[in-house]
């Protein structure tokens, strides 16, 4: 982590591209104005940043590989859900942001090496594990058997789907799409209905797979029960919450869940440590 002085003193970073993925998601491609701070900058997959927009407020939105495999420019996908993620929407090349970053808990990258691995999301859900699948593929003899599984309401509003064809042609990886509405496409296995549905069919060492999951508190209870049930253990299951993170670091309590600061202590989290949590409503 990169900090300055003062913790909550954003660095102004570049809009290098801006990308619309759908009609109401878009990807920020950055890069960090001073040069020093450019080349210092590394984050780790499950890790996210405090995006500033100048006059407007912060939001915390997870790290995403840079699609062109560059050391010194990161992205951000962002759907459009307040006035700060709309008021990025009108973003250009060469417009400047905040940032302060990274924050946050790591996925399980080096833990699951020897293992199948399940990467499975819905929604949005899929940006944050980008950067997890990149790094698994880049050392993909590490690892066994690999499953990326992506839920979305409507097949037409699948994004990723250059990396999706790219990742379904590794050697023993297999993308899977699930889709509520619409007709299936692509060089992907459909099915119809919710991320569960592909379980049964999934090849796996049960025992010895680690699952990481972001979507939906929903979603990713049912995953992880759903994944307990076919003898994964629970400590090998891994999610992603997501609560109103104002500092990032601790101290203002807007996220708190619990005992847990979501922005500190998650926001990845084995789902035994916050399993009690998730069935207490309104926590």
């Amino acid at each position: 982590m990169i900090y300055p002085e003062d913790a909550y003193l954003p660095y102004e970073a570049e809009i290098v591209e801006f990308i619309q993925d759908a009609p109401d998601i878009f990807t920020l491609r950055c890069s960090l104005v001073d040069k020093n701070l450019r080349q210092q900058y590394r984050f780790e997959p499950g890790q996210f940043n405090m995006l500033y927009l100048y006059g407007v407020g912060e939001v915390a939105i997870s790290i995403v590989n840079d699609r062109a495999f560059s050391a010194d420019i990161f992205e951000h996908t962002i759907q459009v859900v307040g006035r700060i993620t709309k008021g990025m929407a009108k973003l250009e090349k060469g417009q400047k942001i905040g940032i302060r970053g990274p924050f946050g808990s790591m996925w399980p990258v080096d833990e699951a090496k020897g293992k199948d691995v399940v990467i499975m999301t819905g929604g949005l859900g899929n940006a944050p594990l980008v950067a997890a699948c990149e790094r698994i593929f880049a050392n993909r003899d590490a690892y066994n058997r690999v499953y990326v599984v992506q839920g979305i309401k409507e097949a037409k509003g699948l994004i990723y789907q250059d990396k999706y064809t790219r990742w379904n042609n590794i050697e023993n990886t297999e993308v899977i799409i699930t889709a509520t509405a619409g007709e299936s496409f692509g060089p992907w296995k459909w099915y119809q209905g919710f991320v569960t549905e592909a379980i049964p069919d999934l090849a796996l060492d049960y025992a010895n797979t680690i699952v990481m999951s972001v979507g939906p508190e929903i979603m990713m209870k049912n995953v992880a029960k759903s994944f307990i049930q076919t003898g994964v253990p629970k400590d090998n299951i891994y999610i992603s919450l997501e609560r109103s993170m104002k500092c990032a670091i601790g101290h203002c309590g807007h996220c708190q869940m619990g005992k847990e600061f979501i922005c500190k202590d998650g926001a990845v989290y084995a789902y035994p440590m916050v399993e009690s949590l998730l069935e207490i409503k309104g926590v």
